[in-house]
């Protein structure tokens, strides 16, 4: 599965397609769809409950809320984590951790979150500045886009 390295300010700004399920693409940018993405940035809120982890990531160009599961899906997958695997990754989670968070795209009552699939800590401060050079690598490479039309 690949996941779209993204800026926050990049993921806020994609187009939601009224499918079922969902389907998300970037303006002005090829490839036209995307599901999945990978985003990197402090943690500056944070909502336990039971069920779910609740959390906003700021990368510097904005806040993404992002959702993790704590309960498995019924049935699960070949491709889902275990209840430990969701245990230990909430625990990486605190308020001003930097985090590089993999994930789905979703829509939950009108606002797009990621849902969550593994959180990495990044130790390393400068890591911030290298996800958002590869990104505007990447975007120049990959999606064809001008220095200019990057923001």
């Amino acid at each position: 599965m690949t996941h779209a390295k993204l800026l926050a300010a990049e993921l806020l700004s994609v187009i939601v397609h009224p499918t079922s399920p969902p389907s998300f693409s970037l303006p002005r940018r090829r490839p036209s769809s995307i599901s999945r993405t990978e985003i990197l940035g402090i943690v500056v809120s944070l909502e336990a409950k039971p069920r779910f982890l609740k959390f906003l990531l700021d990368d510097g160009t904005g806040c993404v809320p992002c959702i993790l599961w704590l309960n498995p899906r019924l049935p699960p997958s070949d491709h889902d984590p275990t209840p430990e695997i969701l245990r230990l990754q909430a625990r990486r989670v605190r308020l001003g951790e930097q985090l590089r968070v993999r994930g789905r795209i979703t829509v939950y009552r009108g606002m797009l979150q990621i849902t969550v699939g593994d959180v990495l800590v990044e130790k390393d401060p400068n890591m911030e500045t290298f996800h958002r050079l590869d990104c505007l690598r990447i975007a120049k490479r990959c999606y064809g886009l001008a220095k200019d039309d990057l923001g």
